[in-house]
């Protein structure tokens, strides 16, 4: 009865798994105080014009206090070129960064990222990642000022410029003055990376004082009910709002629930601080901005005890981050005002980050990429499996040596494993004389076998030692395969063209011959069959449990697995696959040197066969 039982529910573990499973993977794998009543007025205007319900689809106010139109999902969509040519624009052209600058409002929102493209074919696009406010993907930044009672640039505001070019080698000053005198100017220069630095110069040629508040934003423009599955925001890798305050990486905010939409489970699980409509941060705002899995558009503020930072739904699809100084500041007649903001756009590579972290003493740049729990453990080996790659050439065979030197770390503690394992197997005899002895009274059984495990000096739990150190490995590889972007698009061997992405190849359609697609829980891979085999391989070589349930369980574990593993990237498959093989020479290499041990296995195994034979005889 209780071997039917057993069967059962591993039956229903199994279905649970394997229907479960995919409806999982499509949700989360498929987001100075004021002085006088003129800084009092300016303060006052801003807030006003935030609370008084400025915000439309259409228009999201700044912390500045300046509209600024977004484009909204009511707009009628124009093409991108369309757009570009409808203001005058300076271009931008680095190494890496190729786009404009729109002269209307002043906005940087044309970029895109020359080292990577959309996808792997030859013809393939460069990665977008600004686009002006009218088309699909609206996303852009500009720095402004607010002010009251005295005119400003504004949206509709057309800059000079002195130059056509924005280059490393040569910077451009946008310049604007009004009609009581005062002289604006936006000075921006880039480096051959991503950034971008703004310096805001307010000169006041008026004849009498003026208070006005420096600001910058990021806006963008995200149909919640079409992103992308890959560019999602799970519970494992966060996509949407993001900044570090109080030195700190904050992950907690979601389009979704900024929006004003109920947080995902995870999310509720885990605790949110967002709230609906706007998340505001006055203290040490070190940098905030919008990340996708591998790009980032980010302002980092000159001084961040100085500034106040926000993010903020206006309704319907736009999502804004803005800084702004905490506090409106007095121009005296014949002075300046000189404020300084930089802008991060471009991919998430780890050594522009850190380089940037260090050159500039921004805290925690590198944490825009969500690294997670493990990070301590995490970016050591990302360090090694990149250092692996630039030394080899090739992604895959970087995986398959990082793998040989974790087996070769952990070759001691699996000597322990075995030597456990061969104890335990020593005393199974003893233990199933008291099991027989005390079957009807099982708080006995285990005082007996407790004491019994004290006596032999057997320590059942040894053996699951390398399975619990196998964990952090195995996450932190999947954090560095699915969110590092200098492994995306890495080629191995044949037919896996991309170690970030799945094994495109599944027998289900005969690798391609069939014309159509699988299901995602059905389409599995070589690598992940291979793993599957391999995982088998490797439990028939360890001694069988003595728990029925635990052994049907094992039995069925690799083929449950290949389905779960079949959707993540195919270098964590490679990784998993080659780490079985290892295991299974290493246990071979045991077994030679412990022949006791496979002595009593064969024994175990032929004892169990007699007994078979002979409950079959009698049935």
């Amino acid at each position: 009865m209780d071997d039917k039982r057993n069967i059962i529910m591993a039956v229903l573990l199994t279905g649970i798994i394997l229907f479960g499973w995919p409806l999982m993977m499509e949700q989360f794998f498929p987001d100075m105080a004021n002085k006088n009543e003129a800084v009092e007025q300016a303060d006052v205007a801003a807030t006003d014009q935030v609370a008084g319900g400025k915000t439309s689809s259409t228009v999201v106010t700044a912390t500045g206090g300046t509209e600024i139109s977004a484009g909204a999902a009511s707009e009628k969509i124009r093409p991108l070129a369309t757009v570009l040519r409808e203001n005058p624009r300076i271009l931008i052209e680095t190494p890496r960064l190729k786009g404009s600058i729109n002269l209307k409002g002043g906005r940087i929102d044309d970029l895109t990222l020359s080292d990577h493209s959309v996808d792997m074919s030859k013809n393939s696009e460069p990665v977008r990642l600004f686009a002006p406010s009218g088309t699909e993907n609206a996303y852009f930044s500009l720095v402004g000022w607010a002010g009251d009672g005295v005119a400003v640039p504004d949206d509709n505001t057309i800059w000079s410029a002195d130059r056509s070019k924005l280059t490393p080698e040569t910077p451009v000053t946008l310049t604007w003055s009004n009609e009581t005198g005062q002289i604006y100017a936006i000075t921006l220069s880039i480096d051959a990376d991503y950034l971008v630095t703004s310096e805001q110069t307010v000169t006041n040629r008026g004849e009498n004082p003026i208070a006005l508040k420096p600001y910058g934003l990021i806006n963008r423009k995200r149909d919640l009910k079409n992103i992308p599955p890959s560019e999602a925001s799970t519970w494992t890798i966060h996509s949407g709002p993001v900044g570090v305050y109080e030195g700190a990486a904050n992950y907690d905010v979601d389009y979704k629930n900024l929006a004003g939409e109920e947080p995902g489970f995870f999310a509720s699980l885990f605790g949110t601080s967002a709230i609906a409509g706007t998340n505001s941060y006055d203290t040490e705002v070190s940098w905030l901005g919008f990340t996708d899995k591998y790009w980032l558009g980010a302002l980092i503020p000159d001084n961040i005890s100085e500034v106040d930072a926000k993010f903020r739904s206006g309704g319907g699809d736009i999502f804004q981050a803005e800084i702004a100084k905490k506090n409106a500041q007095i121009i005296e007649p014949g002075q300046q005002l000189k404020t300084t903001t930089r802008l991060f756009a471009g991919a998430k590579e780890n050594a522009v980050l850190e380089k940037y972290e260090k050159e500039f003493g921004i805290k925690n740049l590198d944490r825009a990429i969500d690294w997670g729990w493990f990070y301590w453990f995490e970016k050591p080996l990302f360090y090694l499996l990149n250092w692996l790659f630039n030394l080899v050439g090739n992604f895959g065979v970087a995986i398959i040596l990082m793998t040989f030197i974790v087996r070769g770390i952990m070759f001691p503690i699996a000597q322990k494993q075995f030597a456990s394992m061969a104890q335990m197997r020593a005393v199974q005899p003893k233990m199933k004389a008291i099991q027989a002895k005390h079957k009807d009274d099982k708080q006995q059984q285990q005082q007996e076998i407790m004491k019994l495990y004290k006596e032999e000096k057997v320590n059942p739990l040894a053996g699951c030692l390398p399975i619990f150190l196998q964990i952090p490995i195995f996450f932190a590889l999947y954090k560095v395969l699915m969110l590092s972007i200098e492994m995306r698009h890495q080629p191995f061997i044949l037919w896996i063209k991309d170690l970030s992405a799945p094994d495109p190849l599944t027998p289900v359609n005969l690798f391609g011959l069939l014309p159509f697609d699988p299901p995602t829980f059905l389409a599995v891979g070589i690598l992940p069959i291979l793993m599957g085999i391999t995982m088998h391989l490797q439990f028939k070589l360890n001694p069988a449990p003595m728990d029925p349930m635990q052994k049907q369980i094992f039995s069925i574990m690799p083929w449950i697995l290949v389905f779960i593993m079949a959707p993540f990237a195919a270098g964590l498959q490679l990784y998993w696959t080659v780490s079985n093989t290892l295991t299974i020479l290493q246990q071979k290499w045991l077994y030679s040197r412990h022949p006791q041990m496979k002595e009593m296995m064969a024994k175990e195994a032929e004892e169990k066969a007699r007994k078979a034979a002979a409950d079959k005889a009698e049935a």
